[in-house]
């Protein structure tokens, strides 16, 4: 990987019109921006549909692509809406914060009249996108169309049993009910690949490159599980046996109960990992680079038994380890990954990093630990090139929230390793000193480039209902800015 350095914002943290940031003119606004600050990388949270709790980390799909990314300004143009529709709805007054519940009760409208008006004259290219994307596509279609029919309730509680085990009748039944629910979805689906393929395309042209996240689990929620039950742990009426968390540690006594279906492994090896090669090929079409979410899990993972209320009661079981991560790199040897290698590591998952090559990651938040001084890994005196530099992730508080409700004696040991100063400002310290790192990358989030606190923090794990909602404003990424950005950047030799 070439010496560079990114910014992670995600595609709702834009400041796109109609409360939600899009793959419109803003996504377009923000590449150029990153071409003035010399960013190579735009890192971006996983961009699949949302569902309760709005975690981009729960979707109903990991293949799919988040209808409220749809540009609605680009239907404007394509012809498919028109901009009376658009702004005779109230989409809130607070352009910092996405509102999902007026995005929920809204978007969707719109979205269908688009579909009314355009199904039949994209007919070819949707039946071409509908082929190329026939090992997800359809049964995404239904399972959403079955989830609307049903009241958004989980598939694992749908009150027709035939369907929710996927009965052949069932399936055919239903199919031929909600037909044009299943258009609509494959038709959305349609517009966000076209519009994504459009964006991608204009960040290549500007040498900007995207940084995407694979979530290790995805939700038992999803046309996933519902879909291709045989490749998780489940008993006989597909509910799950044991689920995924993590276990308790020195910040939390109980763990942390994911409730994530668990893979099975054994089922998945024997045919030679195809669905793990169908869910990267999908991200192979939207990224660059992955970060693979929750690397350790590859080595070993939490398994705890489902009914439980916390995650004290796990046990660790084994991973499919390089026999996984050496068939996916294998598999795609164009696209680069990195290795979320955080919380509770083992000789065995270093030895697994290290077999595998991929870089691992590095968080100045977690440097500053007064009680171990000089020995932390996360010191930048101690890293190896081979690593991506963070300043925090979307999981860490803000640099600056860091500093006010860190305990003052690490923040005075930052202080000390870091050199940090009034006049450069606490958070450029840190900025400063991952750029000036031996990592090959180094990506600090937007808003410690704003110098923002803690009412910009994207998401405190553990939590529900505060997340996920900061957007950057108009006029926040000015020039004075990106020329700021850039100057750090060449300094430290990561610039173009």
């Amino acid at each position: 990987m070439k010496r560079s350095s990114g910014i992670i914002l995600p595609i709702y943290a834009l400041p796109s019109p109609y409360g939600i940031g899009t793959l419109g003119q803003a996504a377009r606004d923000f590449v150029d921006f990153l071409v003035d600050a010399d960013q190579v990388w735009w890192q971006m949270l996983p961009v699949g549909p949302t569902s309760f709790g709005d975690s981009p980390y729960q979707s109903p799909s990991t293949f799919a692509g988040n209808p409220y990314f749809v540009d609605l300004d680009t239907l404007v143009v394509d012809g498919l809406l028109e901009q009376a529709e658009i702004d005779a709805v109230n989409w809130g007054d607070d352009p910092a914060c996405v509102d999902y519940s007026t995005l929920f009760e809204k978007r969707a409208a719109l979205l269908r009249r688009a579909y009314e008006r355009g199904w039949k004259r994209d007919s070819a290219r949707v039946e071409a996108f509908r082929a190329e994307n026939a090992s997800w596509l359809g049964d995404y279609a239904l399972f959403m169309a079955v989830k609307s029919h049903f009241d958004m309730v989980s598939w694992t509680e749908w009150p027709d049993e035939d369907i929710r085990l996927r009965k052949p009748v069932a399936m055919a039944r239903y199919r031929e009910l909600l037909a044009d629910e299943m258009q609509f979805n494959v038709y959305v689906q349609f517009l966000f690949f076209k519009q994504w393929e459009q964006l991608h395309d204009y960040a290549r042209e500007k040498g900007v490159r995207l940084m995407g996240d694979l979530p290790i689990y995805v939700a038992l929620d999803s046309a996933d599980v519902w879909a291709d039950s045989a490749q998780f742990v489940l008993d006989e009426r597909n509910m799950p046996i044991e689920v995924a968390g993590v276990p308790p540690d020195a910040f939390t006594a109980d763990g942390q109960l994911w409730g994530n279906p668990l893979y099975d492994y054994e089922a998945m090896e024997a045919d030679g990992f195809g669905w793990w090669i169908r869910r990267v090929d999908g991200v192979a079409k939207l990224y660059d680079m992955v970060r693979i979410d929750h690397f350790r899990g590859f080595e070993s993972f939490w398994a705890v038994p489902a009914g439980e209320e916390t995650a004290r009661e796990g046990r660790w079981v084994k991973g499919p380890g390089m026999k996984l991560v050496g068939t996916l790199q294998n598999w795609f040897p164009q696209l680069s990954f990195v290795a979320e290698d955080l919380g509770y590591t083992t000789p065995e998952v270093t030895a697994l990093l290290a077999d595998s090559g991929l870089p691992g990651m590095k968080v100045l938040e977690f440097a500053f630990d007064s009680r171990d001084a000089g020995s932390n890994v996360h010191m930048p005196h101690t890293y190896a090139p081979n690593c991506v530099c963070y300043v925090g992730t979307h999981d860490n508080a803000t640099i600056m929230q860091w500093r006010d409700e860190a305990d003052p004696d690490d923040v005075r040991l930052a202080m000390r390793y870091l050199g940090l100063n009034d006049r450069e400002g606490f958070a450029w310290g840190f900025i400063r000193g991952g750029m000036a790192s031996v990592a090959e990358l180094f990506v600090a989030q937007m808003q410690d480039y704003l110098e923002l606190g803690a009412d910009a923090r994207t998401n405190t794990p553990g939590t529900l209902g505060n997340n996920w909602r900061w957007r950057m404003t108009d006029g926040q990424a000015t020039p004075e800015l990106a020329a700021r950005i850039a100057t750090v950047t060449r300094l430290y030799g990561r610039g173009d």
